[in-house]
């Protein structure tokens, strides 16, 4: 890495490179990821080294040693961080995410289960130090939402969020049920990264079928009194994206395109994975046999991953963002499965 890191430097003090902005662009992003990655594992060498004078002060004196061990014991998080860095190595890995829920069948009980997976990620987001906006939301007919896009924006933002693209099952004493029974609902997660507009993705002007329509939800006077949300199909995939954050119709139209850049960059890296008999992060049926996490919340409390079997008894823990341990196992468990494909 630091040879790398070396090289870079070079690259970068270079007067030729920026006569090519793209070029430049590439060079200063992966200057950064190693940069990142060199100031982890300096940070873990330097804790550790501190730990190991510790213990060696510790075979001396015994009363150093519960110290030494706890200094050396709180390493654990350190390396387990580093090596999920290590993990984040695809090309889209650094970029910026979008982040769909789809309530799936169920009406009131999947929507208010979409809510609560949209507060979960949106809470996951500020731990992680992201900054996250609603780009979309579509409410449900009682309570919840139908669908919402999140746009998920900081460095690797992709790369940690990909591992939740899936279908989460969720099991429940239902607070809409009268009689009080147990319910089980689904919501499918959809992640893709967003693009660079110099990234070729062509997308032809007659290929595409744009609305507009009157925004819901929270928002300005203006934004709920005209045509200021904009819906854009793509006929040849079927793929349909929409935003009505901003006020105006010309900065959701943008947003917009900017997603579908991003929905048809990842749509043709899934094709590219299927041909390869490789991991796909596709949503699937959004129901029985294709969850990728249970959370239950009765008759006892336990979020499990079916991918990694990583679970957790801390429901309300999870289901308020923390999913470190989630993550980090799936990007490991998807790395294996890419190296078997």
């Amino acid at each position: 890495m630091q040879k790398e890191f070396a090289q870079l430097n070079e690259a970068v003090e270079s007067p030729d490179l920026w006569n090519d902005p793209q070029k430049a662009k590439d060079v200063m992003q992966n200057k950064r990821r190693v940069e990142l990655l060199l100031e982890s594992y300096q940070k873990l060498q330097t804790a550790f080294e501190d730990a190991e004078t510790l213990a060696e002060l510790a075979s001396e004196d015994e009363s150093l040693y519960e110290e030494a061990f706890a200094e050396l014991k709180g390493l654990e998080p350190h390396i387990e961080k580093m090596e999920t860095q290590l993990l984040l190595s695809g090309e889209a890995d650094p970029n910026n995410a979008f982040l769909e829920i789809h309530a799936g069948a169920g009406g009131t009980e999947s929507c208010d289960w979409a809510s609560m997976l949209m507060r979960m990620y949106l809470r996951w987001a500020e731990r992680a130090g992201f900054k996250a906006e609603i780009i979309e939301e579509t409410r449900g007919d009682e309570a919840g939402i139908k669908s919402v896009t999140l746009k998920i924006k900081g460095e690797y933002a992709y790369g940690y969020a990909r591992t939740e693209s899936g279908v989460h099952r969720l099991v429940r004493i239902s607070p809409f049920d009268s009689q009080s029974r147990r319910h089980t609902s689904f919501s499918s997660v959809f992640v893709y990264p967003e693009v660079d507009d110099n990234i070729d993705i062509d997308v032809e002007e007659k290929d595409l079928r744009i609305d507009t329509y009157r925004a819901s939800g929270a928002g300005g006077q203006h934004v709920n009194t005209t045509d200021s949300a904009v819906r854009i199909t793509h006929t040849p995939t079927n793929i349909v994206v929409q935003c009505q954050n901003q006020r105006s119709q010309h900065k959701n139209k943008e947003e917009a395109m900017k997603m579908l850049k991003a929905r048809l960059y990842e749509h043709e890296m899934q094709k590219q994975l299927a041909e390869k008999d490789a991991q796909q992060a596709a949503k699937g049926d959004n129901g029985w046999g294709n969850q990728i996490r249970s959370y239950v919340l009765h008759p006892y409390k336990m979020v499990k991953d079916l991918r990694t079997t990583v679970e957790s008894s801390d429901t309300d823990g999870v289901l308020d963002g923390d999913l470190d341990k989630y993550i980090q196992a799936a990007l490991s468990y998807m790395a294996l499965e890419q190296k078997k494909a």
